[in-house]
């Protein structure tokens, strides 16, 4: 398989999909044309995310192909050189993407060894589950099952604390309630600014940050970019 699953597309005060954008590059060397899923956008059309995202992979000269005009979308997913998930709410992303059969066509395809990018709600649907996403439910897919190429969950935008002068949980504790349900689950905090890559058989953590690790029944720890991250394979 192969895997590079970002935290956020767009770091404070840079331009959109900046800081990934090499890295990407890197990841899909030698690809020509990825095939997108735009179902996590809600306030803007799926064409504006296409554009916005094709404004950027044409500084790597690639293609992209939006699934949303397409007759059959699974079969354009079957098709793919190299599969594209983008950020917005994980709900909307999965419900569509479970209506068109999308979930099952992409892990197979991911198996086959097509590679896989995604970012923030695209993270998490690479997940097991959408259930440690960060996102509001304004709409009900068929069920939590997102596409389970990887054993462990995703936190994206993992964030350390609450804003000064709010007293509700922190990501922390909405975690800690995860995993006390879901006991045999590893949950990883990926903090803004990196980046999951899996590629010939090894998981790496890439930027600047540590990620921090929960589990049930394991206290919790921080894992600095290049460590061991064999334990979630």
């Amino acid at each position: 398989m192969k895997l590079l699953l970002i935290s956020n597309s767009t770091n404070a005060g840079e331009e959109y999909l900046r800081y990934p954008l090499p890295e990407i590059g890197r990841f899909l060397q030698g690809v020509r044309e990825i095939v997108f899923v735009p179902y996590a956008a809600v306030t803007f059309s799926y064409a504006e995310y296409e554009k916005k995202v094709q404004a950027r992979f044409s500084e790597l000269g690639i293609r992209v192909r939006s699934v949303h005009r397409a007759k059959d979308p699974a079969r354009m997913i079957r098709e793919a050189e190299a599969i594209c998930v983008g950020g917005g709410n994980t709900f909307a992303l999965a419900r569509k993407m479970q209506e068109q059969g999308l979930m099952r066509a992409i892990l197979r395809k991911i198996k086959a060894g097509t590679p896989y990018v995604g970012w923030s709600a695209g993270s998490n649907v690479a997940c097991p589950t959408i259930c440690t996403t960060n996102d509001m439910p304004i709409v009900e897919p068929e069920s939590f099952k997102a596409v389970g190429a990887v054993k462990f969950q995703i936190n994206p935008h993992y964030l350390d604390a609450n804003p000064e002068g709010h007293a509700g949980e922190t990501r922390e504790q909405r975690i800690l309630e995860y995993i006390e349900a879901n006991p045999r689950r590893w949950v990883a905090g990926l903090r803004e600014g990196c980046m999951l890559r899996y590629e010939e058989g090894k998981l790496e953590l890439i930027g600047k940050r540590p990620m921090r690790m929960f589990r049930k029944g394991t206290e919790t720890f921080e894992i600095e970019p290049g460590g061991d991250l064999s334990f979630l394979l």
